[in-house]
């Protein structure tokens, strides 16, 4: 069977009809989609592909687009003879409250999306002027049938059920990966990209992408435009690596997902789960720096946001106000208050994932184990329709109306049903006023990615004069909520105050709620005062402008860098470094080799001259050939700069008479083969192996797939093979304990790529290129060539050396100085060759080069 990859989006659209391309045009008259298709190539024409001319850009920012699913916008069809829709604001839609809660008059809003309902074709582009015009809103027009593969499809039957934890074990329990559902999600998020083409000002302008429904987009805008200020904020869970790696197209939505600036979650496990999936399947570390998580990505900071959204509090609290909360309070206590009655109150989605059978369950539990709770307790489910539709939001509706109906009639009295289920939409007010009279508020979700029921739950209970004379409390009364809040919703972090219980487990959810009912009032009032601070504080407003703050932070340097895109498909990247860091060209140093005369040329071995992935470490010919051919060349001192033992380097190296070695770092030194070895340092004791040793076998003992690697006077902990978050976490670990062991030792520990090192103080390659410059010029030959190549850490120290001795004495006034780092990223090093295999051709090219130079 041959295996097909999803990153060839020339194959991932084979025998559909492309989509037609749509152009910049004027900002006053968007354009519109009509017509159905697949794309059939991603890869745009390079040419489209905006430049990178720092010169061009403007610090200026005047608007933010503001991109998702749908856009904030209630639609309704007239049905009088003149026909047409007329259109408002969606007061309850997030994209909109973020706008309000900013309140910045100087910011310009854009919305890109779609609308919620089906527009006929002949009506679009008439649709489409309007809500440019009055609410400067983009309209994306899907056809039905693609909107379906999209949305119903590998949105809600793929990718929400997997990020729910929900694996595809039988066709009916989540989504199985389909080609075409893929397919549809690719097309729709490069229809949006082109929409956003229509009104974006590249270099000014910011873009904030919400969502799972458009993981790839930031990889079509970031292909258009290479320094484009790109957020993204995903609002549902992020899973575990174990379960996202099972889904098939992971490594591009990754890829897709760190062509943004900054990426936002509402929780530190949802982002640790992210930055766990890079490390896992790219390769990719983080650092944490002045309290900002950042990803290098191929010399871009992808930034890493954790902050949960909040509440519009300026709406809520007009809902309070408003005279028909206040009637509806009333009905309510009339209705259970007034007959001594006690509300608990549940507001939920009907879906698998919110865990309404499970809250119902423990109400049961509470009526079988408290029986005096009979006729005195009552649960309202408010049941919200679900988003998606499919046969298992059937089986939940069917579940939980068979189970309400079961406790209602076992406990279930004249006048008395412990269970009201209300399963049809209410207006906001009418749910406030439930929040405002509740008791206690339950959301037993099995997984959410937020969740802001208790955030309203909270600020409804505060409420206000008028609510507080219907329920008949003094103005002075301390206000008073409870919580009984799921392990697995995004907002339990915040609430710390909440009783906080495993849905899954029906006596705990069920004590949980008999201990809300029971618990001292003062503790009630002080838990409710702590959660009010908090979500009064940080409410919508506030995380919407936190997350721009950041989004501004991280693309400040975009104007600085020189970039460019590499890779085809949804593997496209932008590689972003400083001005003065470029390619290493052949004809470049071949022309600076051939006319220059004493040459220092130091090149590092392990992931330079052998790739870091080899299992066979040794040189081969081809390798010692090139080396040999250099050396013979009376005007070349080469030299292997490596952290390997002596004795390896001397036996791989036999046949290199006149090759220069420094081992372990460059403590020891040989000029050539037939000399002797000798220390950069005085010689120390190696007693502290004595004390190293132990504690690097501990760790060994306890990770699996680690080694110790003990040489003459360093030792080292690698952990290549090991699991690589458990090797990291262990690293961290193993580098604390040996700085604590060997304080008062004469070494230093570092960590390295896979590995924690001690060698002796004042040991690095660096002193090596220092030893060398100065050797050439007691003998008068001051190089007027250095070439210096290497891939890690360690040989940061000699590009730094040689960089920092252009203008001393060291080095010819005019010398050519070539520090080449081994990969696009940042360095000390002012070159970069792509990989080993490119560094190979090219010591190769110098190599013909010096024997043709030597030959009469």
């Amino acid at each position: 069977m041959v295996s097909r990859s999803y990153s060839n989006l020339l194959e991932l659209a084979s025998g559909e009809a492309p989509l037609p391309t749509l152009g910049r045009i004027s900002r006053r008259i968007p354009r519109i989609m009509t017509v159905a298709g697949i794309l059939s190539d991603i890869d745009d024409d390079g040419s489209e592909s905006v430049g990178s001319d720092p010169s061009s850009s403007s610090a200026q920012r005047d608007r933010i687009i503001i991109v998702a699913n749908q856009l904030p916008i209630k639609g309704n069809q007239r049905l009088d003879s003149s026909k047409g829709w007329t259109f408002s604001w969606d007061e309850n839609s997030l994209l909109l409250q973020l706008k309000d809660g900013l309140g910045d008059e100087d910011l310009e809003y854009i919305y890109v999306g779609c609308l919620k309902e089906d527009i006929h074709l002949n009506d679009q582009e008439e649709v489409s002027q309007i809500l440019w015009d009055t609410f400067k809103c983009v309209p994306t027009f899907l056809p039905p049938e693609l909107f379906n593969r999209y949305y119903h499809g590998f949105c809600k039957q793929q990718l929400w059920p997997l990020f729910h934890y929900m694996l595809p074990l039988l066709p009916d329990l989540g989504g199985r990966f389909n080609r075409s559902m893929w397919q549809a999600y690719v097309s729709v998020n490069k229809i949006f990209a082109d929409r956003i083409m229509e009104v974006i000002n590249p270099e000014d302008d910011f873009v904030w992408i919400h969502d799972y429904h458009l993981m790839v987009l930031p990889t079509f805008l970031r292909k258009r435009f290479n320094r484009v200020k790109l957020g993204f904020f995903l609002h549902s869970p992020f899973p575990s690596s174990e379960i996202y790696k099972t889904l098939p197209i992971r490594e591009e939505l990754l890829r897709a997902l760190l062509n943004s600036d900054l990426i936002g979650f509402h929780t530190f496990d949802y982002a640790r789960h992210f930055l766990s999936c890079c490390s896992r399947m790219l390769g990719l570390s983080y650092e944490s720096k002045r309290g900002y998580i950042g990803l290098e990505y191929y010399g871009r900071t992808v930034s890493i946001k954790i902050l949960p959204v909040g509440i519009h509090m300026g709406q809520l609290q007009s809902v309070l106000n408003l005279p028909e909360t206040e009637a509806k309070v009333l009905e309510l206590i009339d209705q259970f208050s007034a007959r001594g009655r006690t509300m608990l109150l549940g507001v939920d989605d009907m879906d698998i994932f919110k865990g309404i059978s499970l809250k119902l369950l423990a109400m049961e539990q509470l009526l079988l184990q408290q029986p005096e709770k009979r006729g005195e307790v009552v649960l309202v489910q408010i049941a919200n329709p679900a988003r998606g539709k499919g046969k298992d939001v059937q089986e939940v509706q069917d579940e939980t109306f068979a189970t309400v109906k079961r406790i209602n009639e076992t406990f279930g009295e004249p006048g008395y049903d412990p269970v009201i289920l209300i399963n049809q939409p209410l207006k906001f007010y009418e749910r406030v006023a439930y929040y405002v009279v509740a008791e206690c508020c339950l959301v037993t979700a099995v997984r959410d990615g937020m969740n802001l029921i208790p955030y309203e739950y909270i600020i409804s209970r505060q409420g206000n004069k008028k609510l507080d004379k219907a329920l008949g409390l003094e103005s002075s009364h301390l206000k008073k909520s409870m919580l009984v809040l799921s392990e697995f919703i995004g907002c339990s972090p915040s609430l710390s105050g909440a009783i906080r219980v495993n849905p899954w487990n029906i006596d705990a959810v069920a004590e949980a709620m008999e201990s809300a009912l029971v618990m001292a009032e003062a503790e009630k009032q002080l838990r409710h005062e702590k959660h009010y601070k908090y979500v009064s504080t940080h409410d919508v407003a506030y995380w919407a402008r936190s997350f721009l703050h950041d989004l501004e932070r991280t693309c400040k340097d975009h104007a600085r860098c020189r970039s460019w895109g590499i890779g085809f498909g949804l593997s496209f990247r932008v590689v972003a470094l400083d001005p003065n860091f470029r390619k290493l060209a052949m004809e470049h140093i071949v022309s600076a080799y051939r006319r220059t005369t004493n040459r220092a040329i130091l090149l590092d071995y392990d992931g330079t001259l052998m790739p870091q992935n080899s299992i066979d470490k040794k040189p081969n010919s081809k390798t010692v050939d090139i080396l040999n051919s250099l050396c013979r060349d009376k005007d070349n001192t080469v030299f292997i700069v490596s952290a390997r033992s002596r004795d390896t380097l001397t036996s791989w190296f036999s046949s290199c008479e006149k090759l220069g070695i420094a081992a372990e770092h460059g403590y020891f030194l040989r000029l050539n083969r037939d000399e002797e070895w000798e220390t950069c340092l005085s010689i120390v004791e190696c007693k502290w192996k004595q004390v190293a040793e132990p504690v690097m076998k501990l760790y060994t003992e306890t990770t699996d797939g680690s080694v110790i690697e003990i040489k003459e006077a360093t030792m080292g902990w690698c952990y290549e093979d090991a699991d690589p978050d458990f090797g990291s976490c262990q690293a961290k670990e193993l580098l604390n304990h040996l700085e604590s062991v060997l304080a008062n030792e004469p070494v230093t520990v570092k960590s390295g790529q896979n590995c924690v090192e001690v060698k002796p103080q004042g040991i690095s390659k660096g002193l090596v290129a220092k030893r060398l410059l100065s050797m050439m010029q007691e003998k008068g030959m001051s190089p007027d060539f250095v070439l210096c190549i290497g891939d890690d850490r360690s040989d940061e120290d000699m590009f730094e050396v040689i960089t920092s001795s252009l203008n001393g004495p060291s080095i010819a006034p005019s010398a050519e100085v070539f520090a080449c780092t081994v990969g696009r990223k940042p360095s000390k090093a002012k070159y970069y060759l792509d990989d080993t295999v490119e560094i190979i051709k090219l010591m190769q090219g110098l190599a013909s080069v010096a024997e043709k130079m030597i030959t009469p």
